[in-house]
């Protein structure tokens, strides 16, 4: 017997090596770089889980082990099977076959002792307080975007908003001012909000003090709440809408900037809340306030300092030509240039739209199609939209844009993901277009789409707008963005709290918009989607409590539509994420509810869900 432990155990010690190497390479030969696909993060827990058990097996073979007085032999030899099963598992997922990765396993060792002294060498030259720094990187990221550590780039290309910039500061210099930036969408507000972000007057002022929070991944004011916490480094809670108000009460004068705002404060069941929550961040005597909103309305319950800046309009003709000239580095006689503005009503997004295509195409090729497009427009029996309008339908009509057949599909996806896409999610989502990073690339040489900051590929809102009024996306292209999202909230429910989780937080807070877009598109009565979108509501739901966003206001449409006949593991799944997230609905059918799921349990065997929701019930308050 001791003979064949010792066997097992080497067995074992083998193929853990072997899977050990075959992750590695899959890390390095990973087409989207450190970001590796959910499925693969899956399986690489898993396989941590087995690594458990194989040192509790080998642990016990020791002798006087204490491991092992706790093992009988039939339970000893459950527990080798597990382990042996949980590596063939591993080896199947990675189609590990020794014959095949045997050279490059080789390759890999020999490099990774080539590069041992130099990686410690390394290490020895970071200081303490390097070390310090990177400490707290990967803390934030335990509870937050990665957007958050770093504000938005300057304004590269800014003209004719001279006299907005210089009065924006003079309010400054009365205070600290409470200012909305109001306007059109296109109109460039969050361009001058930047500009104040970066201006020498205000990093001089405020220096490192500076809050660039943008607003349009959030749905409500404890959301708002919880992003702004985020950006001060406050740990997740239920509400952080006060310990945000202490926060920034105790701390040094301070910037804060929401952009985008109208996307909370639109919906009229949310307005209240978050105009009352804004009069309270507006009442901290040192935090200077700056909002930009489309429109020419300004939220209620705050003393915006006076005098009012207006709402933006259309740049000078002289600035217009300015920008123009200089996205497309001149080269033009000033008729041509003007011939072309004159398209555009001198706004700034319709001026950058087709300044870049007279870049590549020459302002009488765009001129000859502006007047194709709105010729056609008219032959439809439409009546001539906002120039906007025309100016978009203009560049979707671009021969780089069609020389890419699926690029206009992903910009359609691309027009309900206000969050983005990240190269690593374009490639694991399998999205059934061709060439997906040509496509990315030629929306990209159009400037239909942009790359942010952190290499998401994002759409503009007039646009992303726009392709939801003429070309909305199809379930041929949300359904693998819902299966992927699933996946993604799935890691997250299975090991939310241990080492995977940062990363896994991560993923699902830089995608909480685009996640919740996704899965509202499949609760509808009879979609072939809707048994998903529900268990992704309720994974939702759980991370938005857990990370203080409060209750995701998807959880309140599930009960209307729970498919029939009855599916028990699905209901009892929603019963529990409800109890999970009671104290925003209040306990009057609470009884009721248990009931029903305790009826349920008999018509299913799943002893996880089955234990989830014992302890969510248990936990709950008596009543």
């Amino acid at each position: 017997m001791v003979k064949q432990n010792k066997s097992d155990c080497a067995e074992l010690m083998e193929q853990t090596n072997e899977l050990i190497n075959a992750i590695i390479l899959v890390y390095i030969k990973s087409d989207t770089g450190a970001e590796l696909s959910p499925s693969v993060l899956m399986e690489i827990s898993k396989f941590t889980e087995t690594l458990h058990k194989i040192h509790a097996f080998v642990e016990a073979q020791q002798s006087g082990s204490k491991v092992k007085m706790l093992f009988r032999q039939g339970e000893m030899t459950t527990l080798l099977k597990d382990c042996k099963a949980g590596l063939q598992q591993g080896l199947d997922f990675f189609h590990i076959k020794t014959y095949s990765v045997v050279s490059d396993i080789k390759e890999l060792q020999e490099n990774a002792r080539r590069q041992q002294d130099e990686v410690l060498g390394l290490i020895e030259t970071f200081s303490d307080t390097a070390s310090a720094e990177m400490g707290i990187f990967y803390a934030g990221s335990y509870t937050s975007s990665t957007s958050i550590s770093m504000l938005p780039s300057e304004p590269k290309i800014f003209h004719g908003r001279e006299a907005e910039l210089s009065e924006l500061l003079g309010l400054f210099q009365q205070g600290t001012p409470r200012i909305a930036i109001l306007g059109a969408g296109g109109m460039g507000k969050t361009s001058l909000a930047k500009a104040v972000l970066h201006h020498s007057e205000i990093t001089a002022r405020y220096g490192q003090h500076r809050l660039f929070v943008t607003a349009d991944s959030v749905t409500n004011a404890v959301e708002l709440a919880a992003q702004i916490g985020a950006h001060v480094g406050l740990k997740p809670a239920a509400d952080l809408t006060q310990p945000v108000i202490q926060h920034l009460s105790a701390g040094p004068p301070c910037l804060l900037i929401l952009d985008n705002l109208e996307t909370v404060w639109e919906p009229s069941e949310f307005r209240k809340e978050l105009e009352n929550f804004l009069s309270l961040v507006t009442q901290v005597v040192h935090v200077a306030v700056v909002i930009t909103m489309r429109g020419a309305e300004r939220p209620s319950n705050v003393a915006w300092t006076r005098p009012f800046l207006p709402p933006l309009k259309p740049l000078s003709q002289i600035a217009a030509q300015q920008v123009f000239l200089d996205i497309t580095d001149g080269g033009y006689e000033i008729e041509e240039v003007n011939s072309v503005l004159n398209l555009t009503d001198n706004m700034p997004l319709a001026i950058n739209l087709l300044a870049h295509l007279v870049e590549t195409e020459s302002c009488s090729t765009v001129l000859s199609r502006w007047e194709h497009e709105r010729t056609s427009l008219i032959s439809d029996g439409y009546d001539r939209r906002s120039n906007l309008d025309l100016s978009i339908s203009v560049s979707l009509s671009s021969p780089r844009l069609k020389s890419s057949p699926h690029a206009l599909d992903l910009l359609s996806l691309l027009s309900i993901l206000p969050d983005g896409l990240s190269d690593a999610e374009l490639l694991q989502s399998n999205l059934p277009l061709n060439g997906i990073l040509g496509c990315k690339n030629a929306l990209l040489r159009t400037t239909l789409a942009y790359s942010d900051e952190h290499k998401r590929l994002k759409v503009l809102v007039p646009i992303r707008e726009y392709m939801q009024k003429i070309r909305p996306p199809g379930d041929i292209t949300i359904h693998p963005m819902l299966k992927y999202f699933q996946q993604v909230l799935e890691l997250y429910m299975a090991y939310a709290g241990n080492q995977n989780s940062p990363e896994v937080v991560a993923r699902v807070t830089s995608s909480y918009s685009n996640i919740q877009n996704v899965i509202r598109n499949g609760l509808h009565p009879g979609h072939p989607d809707l048994v998903d979108s529900i268990y992704c509501a309720c994974h939702l739901n759980s991370f938005t409590t857990a990370s203080g966003r409060g209750k995701n206001t998807l959880i309140d449409q599930i009960s209307d539509l729970l498919p029939r006949p009855c599916n028990p593991q699905l209901e009892v799944h929603f019963i529990a994420e409800f109890f999970n997230s009671i104290k925003y609905h209040g306990t009057s059918n609470a009884d009721r509810l248990h009931l029903e799921a305790l009826q349920h349990f008999d018509k299913f065997e799943d002893a996880d869900l089955k234990c989830m929701y014992s302890h969510i019930f248990g936990s709950l308050e008596p009543h």
